[in-house]
């Protein structure tokens, strides 16, 4: 039906503009022309001169950079120079069609972006055309291939070009797109000039106030030219919300490893738990026994807060030299972005079995070491809530840090040898350093009744206990998990290039280029643990963190003060936490990780060097009056990979370990575009390009993702690159200046997939020690973890394919004929639909579901009036539902899990207004999240009702409006 629905789309657009074009050509040339309203002295009419400024020029400018292409481009432009439109680069690309943004969720700002229904990673991002990685903030340690936007001012660039086809100049590495950031450089504008901003940041949850501030001067003289600019800002960002951490599960799937044998892989669904049904308080009131073992409960229920610093810096630099023929340019960045969020968490932690204290039996024997279901409901998607005893109580105090630093410089030439030869070359060096500390500790209430009940708010859900949650003294059993996350990226690039215009042949005019590049790429990660050197070493005033009482150094109340409790008075709105001062300079949280050795199971260092060379040829003819243009080319890649890790040896010893791989691509691709008429442009697109696997899934020996949970993966080494087949078609009707309606579609065929493989391993096998887990968190209060604890593993391995096609529908116009004062009105709108095949989910029944990894259906529109001093805009974007995995953790047995984790459908509405009273000085409004969108995860169960997004969340949180006010201007 979608197919058919998409068939009959498309035939509809291509009437319509194919109707529209008709009505446009026989209109009078000149039509849209506004005459002046003045004469010269001898009394003949003179056209007045209209000079576009602003975010119409932004607009119009990026039109024509589309229109001139041959492949499939879009380009956003500065409104002027050091004026990005918005203050994100990533929240100006989310206009593009097919574009969809990622949020930080502890910032609220936009970080990184999808293309065409492809994560992050799948994209390719370049400064001036040179490949570049960098992170920040909990991607730290990830090892991904994406890129994080919010490492830079949007004021460091004047334009970004996203290539949504491939063309074999291009770097290889993004299936999805190549998106290239360009920053400004000084002849982009002739003579002086000087550009300003200040504003000042406010959070409506956070309630607090943060500077931002830009400058940025550009001056020409001759044949030189200098830019520097400076940009800054730091502002706080509060969130709130619900927390179970890692899907639902139930007592009579969660509890098979408990009883040997141990059960098949894939068998035990997302946690291990048991509730203890044998308890004499047990009361399974209108239900039977086996209802209450079926049904499902979270990992966890509990209460999530953070509240996040940011600050970032940023700057540019610029020196330029031209002359008719050679033109030298030396670009640099440095930036730097530190986030300090502090997080607090409280609430019942369902997965861990052992809840009385002092209990060392196993989970389901002796001691009430299971929840006791006392009054409880079950709703009609089988979840199941409401009172249960034995519960513990685990509150977190969690202070993170983190910090990007990233370099970049580029030494870039053109000598233009006669008028149709030139000749150019650059090298690059970048470098991004970036580390990320996650310190927490844990407050342990045990052997409690509680209460967890979502039915009235499921992001404020009720969490009670009778016992004083504010009231340090109700804590014991403090325990704590320190840990530094590193991760260097390091890109030397080198690449020349021959352009030559080869004139005229057999009718059309030729040109060519060739050139090659070598991009040697390194990548460092590594792990410190510094939780074992905190709690043994002295503390300032004597004792350690095992001697001293702990809890006279923690406060009866969240750090940043009660939370909103979304009109629910059950919600967990206040409870006591550590301060930041007791485990960041107290304890030395960071100095005892810095002291840590390495954790040798997860470091490597990788270094990929690429050696390319391409070939390009393009063509420009006409054909019965109607305009051509080609271009075809390939791309050969050579790929050199040398991998240094460590590998388990046995008794918690590591040995170091030299891994080497290699392969080759060629790589082809083909582009056309046709004057239907000359306002009437079809294109279309096909070639080969390749995205490379995360290095974590490469590089890595056994890495620990999270401490706190008995989960690892192992690198595989010989993962190939996936390749993919894609084809674009485009129509195009630029029916006015700065106006378009177009409508593209695409397809694309991704093989040799990185894929996901789960199973279970015994803890003894791994050659893991134990300190590589919290022992208590898995819980084993003595630290000992027995040999034969079982911890799932994943792996990945090339396997299957993926199949994506969709549409795009875009639209863009300045309502110039509408009588003043509307004709400063303007509108943009962009549609894209995808559908994806190879993302199979299997459920117990057999069944097989396509599970869309992106949004199926996402959508922007902007409006906005810009005519004299007023400027107004305000753009909302939206996403449907998408999927996050396509495993099933319960496949292959009876009452399996069934259950498919989705982010859910986002709406995000941001504004901005501004008034200039001089060139000089232009005041402005912008606002971000203006419907404080409730972001969250929820579990979709095919075999079960409908509706599961209501019920059965994660991650579900609130992240507040941010508001900018301030001033800028030129001169």
């Amino acid at each position: 039906m979608r197919s058919k629905l998409l068939a009959s789309a498309v035939s509809t657009a291509l009437i319509a503009m194919g109707s529209a074009d008709a009505i446009a050509q026989s209109a009078e040339p000149g039509a849209d022309a506004k005459p002046a309203d003045t004469t010269t002295q001898s009394g003949a009419a003179q056209l007045e001169e209209v000079v576009v400024t602003g975010f119409r020029s932004s607009l119009e400018k990026g039109i024509e950079l589309k229109r001139e292409a041959v492949g499939v481009r879009d380009s956003i432009v500065a409104e002027d120079i050091g004026k990005f439109p918005e203050q994100n680069v990533a929240e100006s690309l989310q206009r593009i069609p097919g574009v969809f943004l990622t949020r930080d969720g502890a910032s609220n700002e936009g970080q990184r972006v999808s293309i065409r229904g492809l994560g992050p990673q799948y994209s390719l991002t370049t400064i001036n055309g040179a490949p570049a990685h960098t992170t920040s903030s909990q991607n730290v340690g990830s090892s991904t291939r994406d890129f994080n936007f919010d490492v830079f001012p949007s004021e460091l660039f004047g334009r970004v070009d996203v290539y949504k086809s491939p063309l074999a100049h291009l770097a290889e590495g993004g299936i999805a797109g190549v998106v290239d950031l360009q920053t400004p450089r000084p002849f982009d504008v002739n003579g002086q000039q000087i550009r300003y901003a200040a504003s000042t940041n406010y959070n409506d949850q956070s309630e607090d106030w943060g500077p931002r501030g830009s400058f940025l001067v550009s001056d020409t003289w001759g044949n030189f030219g200098a830019l520097l600019g400076v940009a800054y800002a730091n502002n706080v960002n509060e969130r709130s919300g619900f927390q179970s951490t890692g899907g639902y599960n139930s007592s009579a799937l969660g509890s098979r490893p408990y009883y040997p044998p141990a059960p098949a892989p894939n068998t035990t669904g997302p946690f291990q738990f048991e509730l203890d049904l044998n308890n004499p308080r047990a009361n399974f009131g209108q239900y039977t026994r086996e209802q209450v073992a079926n049904a499902y409960m979270p990992r966890f229920y509990r209460v999530f807060t953070s509240s996040n610093e940011r600050e970032r810096i940023g700057t540019v630099a610029s020196l330029q030299f031209q002359t008719d023929r050679l033109e030298v340019s030396l670009d640099g960045i440095y930036s730097q972005l530190e986030d300090a969020p502090d997080e607090f968490t409280m609430g019942v932690a369902v997965r861990n079995s052992r809840t009385a204290p002092g209990s060392t039996a196993a989970p389901g024997t002796g001691n009430n070491s299971g929840l006791i279901p006392l009054d409880v409901r079950i709703d009609q998607y089988n979840n199941l809530y409401g009172t249960f005893g034995n519960t513990s109580f685990i509150g977190e105090s969690f202070y993170r840090n983190s910090k990007t630093k990233f370099t970049y410089g580029i030494l870039r030439g053109v000598y233009t040898v006669n008028d149709r030869m030139s000749l150019s070359a650059s090298v690059n060096a970048s470098e991004s350093n970036a580390w990320y500390s996650e310190n927490r500790i844990v407050a342990n209430l045990f052997g409690v009744d509680s209460r967890f009940d979502p039915s009235s708010n499921v992001s404020y859900p009720t969490i009670s206990t009778p016992v004083d949650l504010t009231d340090p003294d109700v804590f014991t059993a403090p325990t704590l998990g320190f840990a530094l996350n590193r991760e260097i990226d390091r890109e030397n690039t080198g690449q020349i290039q021959f352009d030559w215009d080869m004139g005229e042949f057999a009718g059309i005019h030729w040109s060519s280029l060739v050139g090659a590049n070598r991009i040697s790429t390194t990548k460092r990660i590594q792990r410190q643990d510094g939780s074992s050197i905190a709690r043994s070493r002295e503390l300032p005033g004597g004792g350690t963190f095992n001697t001293i009482d702990v809890y006279s150094y923690m406060n009866p109340y969240i750090q940043y003060g009660r939370l909103e409790n979304g009109g629910n008075p059950g919600y967990l709105s206040q409870f006591a936490t550590f301060p930041r001062s007791f485990i960041m300079d107290f304890l030395g949280a960071n100095s005892a990780n810095r002291a840590a050795p390495v954790a040798l199971n997860a470091a490597f260092e990788a270094q990929e060097v690429v050696t390319a060379g391409y070939i390009e040829i393009n063509g420009d003819t006409s054909i019965a009056g109607h305009g051509l243009r080609g271009n075809i080319g390939v791309r050969y890649a050579d790929t050199e990979t040398n991998i240094d890790n460590y590998k388990a040896v046995g008794g918690g010893q590591f040995a170091p370990q030299e891994l080497e791989g290699g392969y080759d691509n060629v790589l082809p691709s083909m582009s056309l575009a046709f004057d239907i008429t000359p306002d009437l442009i079809l294109r279309a697109s096909a070639g080969k390009t390749l995205t490379r696997a995360a290095l974590t899934q490469i590089a890595s020996g056994t890495n620990v993702p999270n401490i706190f949970n008995g989960d690892i993966t192992v690198g595989n080494s010989n993962l190939k690159p996936q390749i993919s087949t894609s084809i674009d078609g485009s129509l195009e009707w630029y029916f006015s200046e700065g106006g378009l309606l177009s409508f593209a579609t695409f397809d694309k065929t991704l093989k040799d997939n990185a894929v996901a493989v789960t199973d279970l391993v015994t803890l003894g096998s791994t050659g893991l020690p134990d300190s590589a887990f919290n022992a208590v968190s898995l819980g084993f209060p003595d630290g000992n973890i027995p040999d034969d604890f079982l911890l799932r593993r994943t792996t990945f391995t090339n396997q299957g394919e993926i199949k994506l096609n969709g549409m795009e529908f875009a639209y863009q116009q300045t309502f110039n004929f509408l009588p003043a004062p509307f004709d400063g009105l303007g509108a943009m709108a962009s549609y894209t639909m995808i559908e994806t095949d190879g993302n199979t989910f299997i459920t117990t029944a057999g069944r097989r579901i396509e599970v869309p990894l992106v949004p199926e259906d996402s959508y922007s529109v902007t409006g906005y009036y810009e005519k004299g001093p007023v400027g107004v805009r305000a753009t909302y974007t939206y996403r449907t539902e998408a999927g996050t995995s396509n495993a099933n953790t319960g496949a292959n047995i009876n009452n399996g899990n069934d259950q498919i984790p989705y982010l859910s459908p986002l709406g995000y509405l941001d504004a901005s207004v501004s008034y200039k009273l001089t060139d000089a000085i232009e005041l402005r409004l912008d606002a971000l999240n203006l419907t404080n969108e409730n972001t969250y995860i929820y579990y979709k169960d095919p075999e079960g009702p409908s509706g599961n997004g209501e019920s059965r969340r994660d991650n579900s949180f609130y992240n507040g409006r941010t508001l900018s006010f301030g001033v800028r201007g030129q001169f």
